[in-house]
């Protein structure tokens, strides 16, 4: 996720959004792009099923961007080409990002404010989720996880790291490792996270760091009964994948986000989105939205002193990450458990962790 320039109230709404239910004649043919990480194409896809239950048969519709893979099997898609005269192509953004912090929008509004602007309609959310799809194949294959035990067992899903351009989402390894450690014998822990990214290795999980595909990923998402992870693309999908049949109706997830994001912005209605917003001078109304920790030298706009974070303490951490501790973490996790939602593993699936070598006795 990435701040635009298009800051102005004016250009925001200069479009202002109509009904277009009274357009008559064929569909109108759109390609939709979008080049950016698989947190921000999960909005994307969203958009896309809003478009079409509030203009049904009006549109179709096609994509591009690097995140193929969250597209699979989705309905409302309709192979497209460029050189085709009737086709629009749309470079997906949201500059409603820029208000995030003054206005009462979660991230699924960003593309949706996005194209009624572009197309004049007055497309409205459908549910507080993106929109990933499974295949009937997809849905009765075993998880990563049950191949690898032999058990399928209940497990969350952890991601302790992140993007090396955007240092401060992350929370420290240390503390990521006290909470698997508080957990152990109760909560089986199943660390992912791309090779090219940051994501220091965890003692006593089932380690699939750089292992899996994106839909990989998504497959080990439909089976995990939870999520721990910063503001990244894994609470997005913790909210987006189908569920299996038997979990809950909304899949848990713990989120560590400090004072970067307005909470209104990013938060599900059942995640636990641990965040300091309010607490602190430079995000006392609102996210601060930085990007760094400290400069990295890369010779990158990030390191500019308006793109650092303001209050860092030893580690180095962002102090609103700082104040966040491995204890209160744990308690939000528990939470889940104690309240009954979901059960940690029974003592057969414990010894089956054992067994496979995960946890050391």
């Amino acid at each position: 996720m990435s701040e635009l320039d298009d800051t102005n109230e004016s250009k925001l709404f200069r479009n202002s959004p109509q009904d277009d239910t009274k357009i008559r004649g064929s569909p109108r043919k759109l390609i939709l792009v979008n080049n950016q990480s698989p947190g921000d194409v999960t909005m994307l896809t969203a958009a896309m099923r809003d478009l079409h239950a509030g203009y049904p048969a009006r549109f179709v519709t096609d994509v591009r961007g690097k995140c193929p893979d969250l597209w699979l099997h989705n309905p409302h898609l309709t192979p497209l080409g460029e050189d085709d005269s009737e086709v629009r192509v749309i470079h997906c953004r949201y500059p409603l990002i820029n208000r995030s912090n003054d206005w009462p929008y979660h991230f699924l509004h960003g593309f949706i404010h996005f194209l009624n602007r572009e197309l004049r309609l007055a497309i409205r959310p459908r549910a507080i989720k993106g929109d990933i799809h499974l295949s009937e194949a997809e849905r009765q294959m075993p998880s990563i996880v049950q191949t690898i035990i032999g058990q399928d067992l209940p497990f969350w899903i952890v991601t302790a790291g992140g993007k090396r351009d955007y240092t401060i989402k992350w929370w420290s390894a240390e503390r990521y490792q006290a909470v698997v450690d508080a957990l152990r014998k109760k909560v089986l822990f199943v660390q992912v996270g791309q090779d090219e990214d940051h994501h220091p290795p965890l003692q006593g999980v089932l380690d699939l760091r750089g292992k899996t595909t994106l839909r990989e990923l998504v497959m080990l998402m439909h089976h995990a009964q939870g999520v721990l992870c910063p503001v990244t693309a894994a609470m997005h999908l913790a909210a987006a994948v189908p569920i299996k049949p038997g979990a809950p109706k909304l899949r848990p997830c713990v989120v560590v986000a400090g004072g970067r994001e307005p909470p209104h912005w990013e938060c599900y209605p059942n995640h636990q989105f641990i965040h300091t917003v309010g607490m602190l001078s430079c995000c006392e109304t609102g996210g601060c939205w930085r990007k760094r920790t400290v400069p990295l030298g890369d010779g990158d706009h990030r390191d500019l002193p308006e793109n650092l974070c303001q209050q860092v303490v030893a580690g180095p951490l962002p102090r609103c990450m700082d104040m966040i501790t491995p204890d209160e973490v744990v308690r939000r996790i528990e939470g889940y458990f104690s309240g009954g939602i979901i059960r940690h593993l029974s003592a057969d699936e414990a010894q089956a962790v054992r067994t496979a070598g995960i946890w050391q006795n």
